[in-house]
């Protein structure tokens, strides 16, 4: 099994807080470290917040530089 990796390592920690706080919005309580415990459902909850985080991020820069 291969394991996601950072290219940029002072990232990580500003990822770690962005799934936090992805989680935190669609109500999953995750832990520090490992969240192997977490449904399907939940799992995919978070990705899916994260991904619309990241096009309303990409969206307004395209308004405010267009």
């Amino acid at each position: 099994m291969s394991k996601s990796k950072v290219n940029v390592p002072e990232a990580k920690a500003a990822l770690n807080k962005f799934k936090m706080e992805a989680a935190n919005e669609v109500g999953v309580t995750l832990k520090q470290g490992y969240n192997g415990d977490l449904t399907s459902k939940q799992a995919g909850s978070i990705g899916g917040q994260m991904v619309k985080k990241m096009v309303e991020s990409y969206e307004n820069s395209i308004k405010n530089n267009g």
